[in-house]
């Protein structure tokens, strides 16, 4: 029987509200009145309509995701009810959350509670544990359940949550597209600023070579990899080869939308497509030839190769530096009007794949470790 994926799902949700709604994290202070007074504080002045979106569609995911696993984990013990109770649990533990994340928003210098949030922000749970609701009552949950039954292994949820995860990482705007984990050049300057003023400053292992950016095959490389990484994940879980196929072209299709918002959001609408160069074409037509080619491949061989181009792919991209425009290009994205929600995109940009290359080693430990059992 397979495990629901949206239990995972909801806890990595809840941590990215938790981020978003107490970034920066810094300045904490009392103001020496109730953390609950925003409750009974005078409507806001001031507010856009982005606002009222952003604190409504911000905890439809978290209703769903709820509910979903709500449904999931109690229908052998509730029936005309389940749904019902689902819709009541899931809103109360999200109005719960968006309660206490306001309330710590009053120790922080940058943020101000609201009690219009909150209301916004348990009316996009409500609305989130409906539609799950509503499409259990359809069917569509149990049709999904059967579909990946017929589609993916038993022990597949893992990899559906990182595939799950995947287009909101690639929301991050990234140096190269698809190239997720660049994270070494922004370790190095952490790590140096840290240890600014000790003698332990001289210890730090830097590169001595002057960093280039990528030429045009490296960067080709790299696209290629960024895309071929989460066919491959996709197929170490998938049961036939004209499924993968479906599923490799949906990937692909699935992040150049995400690349393209991405770059939508960081410049502009009219240069939603500005990051379509050569090279990034050619990678990216290259990733899904190569993905076709590993259709024939057995689970296991897929598995094996998602980690030697997750290893090849986040070497190429940590040898070469962020260029300039870039690194100004990601100050006005965490300092724009995003700034609530960059920690969602920046944490899954810089460490899906590190999760996902942790998650390969565990399963293929677990493969060798069944196949001596079996001998």
């Amino acid at each position: 029987m397979h495990k629901t994926s949206a239990w995972p799902l909801s806890q990595a949700y809840v941590a990215l509200i938790v981020y978003a709604s107490l970034y920066p994290f810094t300045g904490w202070r009392d103001q020496g009145i109730a953390p609950w007074a925003f409750l009974w504080s005078s409507l806001p002045r001031y507010w856009t309509g982005f606002d009222v979106a952003a604190n409504v569609c911000g905890y439809i995911p978290l209703g769903f995701l709820l509910a979903v696993s709500f449904v999931r984990r109690t229908a052998a013990r509730f029936k005309a009810s389940t749904r019902s109770t689902a819709i009541l649990v899931s809103t109360a533990t999200a109005a719960a959350l968006s309660l206490c994340m306001e309330a710590m928003q009053s120790y922080l210098p940058w943020r101000v509670p609201s009690n219009v949030d909150f209301a916004l922000n348990v009316s996009g749970a409500l609305i989130g544990a409906v539609l799950a609701a509503a499409l259990d009552r359809v069917g569509a949950l149990a049709r999904w359940s059967r579909v990946r039954v017929r589609w993916f292994v038993e022990d597949s949820r893992g990899a559906l949550v990182l595939m799950a995860l995947w287009p909101f990482a690639l929301l991050f705007p990234a140096a190269v597209p698809f190239g997720l984990g660049q994270v070494f050049e922004r370790l190095e300057t952490a790590l140096a600023d840290w240890l600014m003023d000790t003698p332990f400053l001289e210890w730090l292992p830097v590169r001595d070579i002057e960093l280039q950016p990528l030429v045009p095959g490296a960067e080709l490389v790299c696209v290629a990899l960024g895309v071929l990484i989460p066919c491959l994940l996709g197929y170490s879980v998938t049961r036939h080869a004209g499924r993968r196929a479906v599923f490799a072209m949906g990937a692909l299709a699935v992040g150049v939308a995400a690349t393209a918002l991405s770059a939508a959001l960081s410049w502009g609408p009219a240069h939603a497509w500005a990051w379509l160069s050569l090279p990034v074409k050619l990678g990216s037509l290259a990733g899904l030839v190569l993905a076709m080619v590993a259709l024939p491949l057995p689970r296991r061989g897929c598995a094996a190769l998602v980690l030697l181009a997750l290893m090849l792919h986040l070497t190429l991209l940590n040898q070469a530096p962020a260029s300039a425009y870039f690194a100004h290009t990601l100050q006005a994205w965490e300092q724009g009007r995003f700034i609530r929600f960059n920690g969602l995109a920046q944490w899954l940009g810089w460490l899906w794949p590190y999760a996902a290359l942790f998650y390969v080693l565990v399963r293929v430990s677990r493969s060798d470790a069944q196949n001596r059992m079996d001998a």
